[in-house]
């Protein structure tokens, strides 16, 4: 068991039969009553996120979530399939889970898929991928980093605003948590 005060945002804990995990948390004190726990959380299983408050005190069954990692194969019909290094098993996970990781995810990338005992309940993706430019405004000439950026659609389709100077066909490295650009990939 573990109290509110100890829920940090990643952790997953189990509430009312439902996979929770923690988005946000943060101490409140109102200027009268008692402290609260504020918290932004996700349904694991259905992607709903809510926010909510916990008096300190209460108690929750903490959720360990174990990791293998496994290698993208591909998406079709509202699927994602990945499959086991070591004993080529296959995973499916539906599309509407992992909408924000697909975003990042190219074809034979290895990832980490999250198990909460034999249910398979999402990816986590690296800190960072590189990624290719597939459209983009032309670059300006004498453009400069500190310009305000242009948008740019990556191969994967994520859109990431970008400095004036990058061209299509570019491989830049974007942060996962943020979906934002990082730097020009290292060759």
């Amino acid at each position: 068991m573990i109290t509110a005060t100890d829920l940090r945002a990643g952790m997953t804990f189990v509430q009312d039969g439902k996979l929770i995990r923690v988005l946000e948390a943060s101490h409140h004190k109102p200027g009268k009553g008692n402290t609260v726990m504020r918290m932004k959380l996700r349904d694991v299983r259905t992607g709903a996120t809510y926010d909510t408050t916990f008096r300190p005190d209460e108690k929750f069954e903490r959720a360990y979530i174990e990791t293998k990692t496994v290698q993208y194969l591909y998406s079709m019909d509202g699927t994602s399939y990945f499959m086991d290094l070591e004993t080529y098993e296959q995973y499916e996970i539906p599309n509407e889970l992992i909408e924000y990781e697909l975003k990042f995810l190219l074809e034979n990338m290895q990832v980490k898929i999250q198990f909460f005992g034999t249910e398979v309940i999402g990816v986590e993706l690296p800190g960072s991928v590189v990624l290719t430019v597939t459209e983009t405004q032309p670059s300006i000439k004498g453009a400069t980093v500190t310009g305000s950026g242009k948008p740019a659609t990556m191969e994967t389709g994520l859109v990431v605003n970008v400095p004036d100077f990058i061209e299509v066909g570019e491989a830049l490295e974007i942060n996962t948590s943020e979906g934002t650009y990082q730097r020009r990939a290292q060759k």
